[in-house]
C-alpha cells in the first residue's frame, strides 16, 4: 500500500497514515484505510488497533481540498457521502479497541477520524478542530453527531460554529482526548495503554464496548436490559472461568477470548 502502513506486534496493530507532510484524507488514503480495517476487524489475533499519522506535523489535516472543486454544484453526491459514513462506521463499530495517537494537527476529517476511535491520546503540540464552516461546509463524516455525544452539545456547537481548533491541553479539559503526552511520545503512550488493555479478556472487552456504545443510543431502562444481556453472555464464556480461577489462585489469568 502506498499511503497506509500496518505493523502488528503481539495483539496490537499499528496503522500509520503516510501521506506527508499533512496526511490528508484523499480518496486513495480512504480506500486503503477501508481495506486495512476490513482485514483487521476480521483478524482474530488482533485485540487493539492504534491509528496515527506519519511524521510530527499532522495526524490528519482533513480532507484533500484539491478534490473538492469537482464536487461543487453536483446534486448527486448523497450516495458518496453515505459511503463515507460506512467507512467511518467501520472504525467506530469495530469490535476491537481503537486508539488514536494524535501526533499533530487533527482537523476536519482528521478530527472526525479520531472521533471514531474509542480513546484518543494527543501529543502536546497537537491542535484539533472542525474548520469546515470556514469553507461554507459542515463536518460531513459524522462530526456533527459524534462530537456533541463526546463533549456535549454546547461545546460542540462552539467548535463547529467557529471552526477554531483547540490545543491538546484544552482538548483534554473538555473531554475530547483522554491524555496529553510530550511531543514524540504519542505512539509509545498508545502502545502502553493498548498493552494494558490487551491483558484483559477479549470477550469482556468486546461486550463492554457494546454495552457502552449501544446503551448510549437507548432509553436508560432498555440500556440496562442490554447490559444484563451482555453480562449474561459472559457467564457462558471460558474467560470468566479462567478469570475467577486465576483470582482465587492469585495468578495472572490467561484469557483466550472464548
Amino acid at each position: 500500500m502506498a499511503f497506509v502502513k500496518v505493523e502488528k506486534q503481539n495483539k496490537i496493530a499499528i496503522v500509520t497514515i503516510d501521506n506527508q507532510p499533512m496526511n490528508p484524507l484523499s480518496s486513495a488514503v480512504k480506500d486503503e484505510l477501508c481495506e486495512v480495517f476490513t482485514d483487521l476487524n476480521s483478524d482474530q489475533e488482533i485485540l487493539a488497533i492504534i491509528l496515527t499519522g506519519a511524521g510530527q506535523k499532522a495526524f490528519m489535516a482533513g480532507a484533500d481540498i484539491k478534490e473538492l472543486p469537482k464536487k461543487i454544484g453536483n446534486p448527486h453526491l448523497f450516495p458518496e457521502f453515505m459511503e463515507n459514513h460506512e467507512f467511518f462506521d467501520s472504525i467506530d463499530f469495530s469490535t476491537k479497541t481503537t486508539i488514536a495517537a494524535i501526533n499533530g494537527f487533527a482537523l476536519g476529517g482528521g478530527c472526525e477520524l479520531a472521533l471514531t476511535c474509542d480513546l484518543r491520546i494527543a501529543e502536546e503540540h497537537a491542535f484539533i478542530g472542525v474548520p469546515e464552516v470556514k469553507l461554507g461546509l459542515l463536518p460531513g463524516a459524522g462530526g456533527t453527531q459524534r462530537l456533541p455525544r463526546l463533549i456535549g452539545k454546547a461545546k460542540a456547537k462552539e467548535l463547529l460554529f467557529t471552526g477554531e481548533p483547540v490545543s491538546a491541553v484544552e482538548a483534554m479539559r473538555i473531554g475530547l482526548v483522554n491524555k496529553v503526552v510530550p511531543t514524540g511520545e504519542g505512539l509509545k503512550a498508545a502502545l502502553e495503554l493498548a498493552e494494558k488493555i490487551c491483558k484483559n479478556s477479549p470477550s469482556a472487552l468486546m461486550n463492554i464496548k457494546k454495552a457502552v456504545d449501544e446503551g448510549l443510543e437507548l432509553p436508560f431502562n432498555l440500556a440496562l436490559e442490554r447490559e444484563a444481556e451482555l453480562f449474561q453472555e459472559l457467564f457462558l464464556k471460558e474467560d470468566v472461568k479462567e478469570g475467577v480461577q486465576a483470582f482465587l489462585e492469585k495468578r495472572r489469568p490467561q484469557f483466550q477470548g472464548k
